[in-house]
């Protein structure tokens, strides 16, 4: 195996680190059993952020 400088380290580790974001990304939007509704889930982020009971 060859001798690897620290900015190939590097490359490779945020290319491993950008990897995991995705694929935590498809599991947790795709892959889940819950069908999710934009609009309904913007509603709740609405009441999440402003307390608001109106939306």
């Amino acid at each position: 195996m060859p001798q690897m400088s620290p900015s190939w380290w590097m490359i490779l580790f945020i290319f491993n680190i950008m990897m995991f974001i995705v694929l935590n990304m498809l599991i947790y939007f795709k892959w889940t059993p819950f069908q999710y509704n934009i609009k309904i889930s913007e509603n709740e982020w609405k009441k999440f952020f402003y307390n608001d009971k109106n939306f």
